[in-house]
């Protein structure tokens, strides 16, 4: 995918864009292929396949969601930042939170963040199941793309949504997603599923939107946790 169809297809999604946000774009594509030679951030490394598998991918987010109406967003197990550092260069009103595991994937965000000048963005070093118990109820959207098993995305992310906000699970081609008896549990509910295929035919991806009805006394994290036991 070429900046030209970039731009064309996320225009399809309704979302607008500039001669600064390419900037941003390219800017964080060279730093990702300059990182990525001295250790592991991602294994696309062709420019083309990284506006569409990456950045334009972390965009289709908005075929579920309105990102305009949202103030805060946690990305949990962020990786090299995706979707949250594309979701802040095209919405920069946001104030995002990337959340993960490994401190070198931190130091690279850390890197992006102060190159891009991007503001109101924190990074954090931390497992997700920990920086759940002191972030209950705290974001009106949190993100996880391709992260682990729903069951335990399920867990991990709710307990961090705001009452009556969302959770996204961002997949590849994953039409299986039945968790009734974790969703009860967790007092939430699946909005909106989408299933569609890149452009070019390359891939398949599956949006699951998940809203949070009410508050929910299930003791966070737990890791022996019955959830995990129920069948997703």
């Amino acid at each position: 995918m070429d900046i030209e169809e970039f731009v064309y297809e996320i225009e399809k999604l309704g979302i607008s864009c500039d001669d600064y946000k390419l900037f941003l774009l390219e800017k964080y594509c060279d730093l990702l292929l300059e990182w990525n030679s001295f250790m592991n951030l991602t294994a696309i490394t062709d420019r083309k396949d990284i506006y569409l598998k990456h950045f334009y991918d972390s965009l289709t987010i908005c075929k579920v969601i309105d990102l305009k109406s949202i103030s805060s967003i946690c990305d949990v197990g962020t990786g090299a930042g995706f979707p949250g550092i594309v979701l802040k260069i095209f919405f920069p009103h946001i104030e995002l939170t990337l959340v993960d595991a490994l401190e070198k994937r931190i130091k690279f965000l850390n890197e992006v963040v102060s190159t891009l000048s991007l503001s109101n963005v924190y990074t954090v070093h931390a497992r997700a199941e920990d920086y759940g118990k002191i972030n209950r109820e705290k974001f009106d959207l949190v993100t996880a793309r391709a992260v682990s098993s729903f069951n335990i995305l399920l867990e991990y992310c709710i307990p961090m949504v705001k009452v009556n906000s969302y959770f996204v699970a961002m997949r590849g081609n994953d039409d299986s997603f039945v968790a009734g008896n974790a969703l009860k549990v967790l007092s939430s509910s699946i909005s909106s599923k989408k299933i569609f295929n890149l452009p070019h035919d390359e891939g398949v991806r599956s949006l699951f939107l998940i809203k949070k009805n009410k508050n929910t006394d299930l003791k966070y994290p737990r890791r022996n946790s019955v959830i995990k036991k129920i069948p997703l």
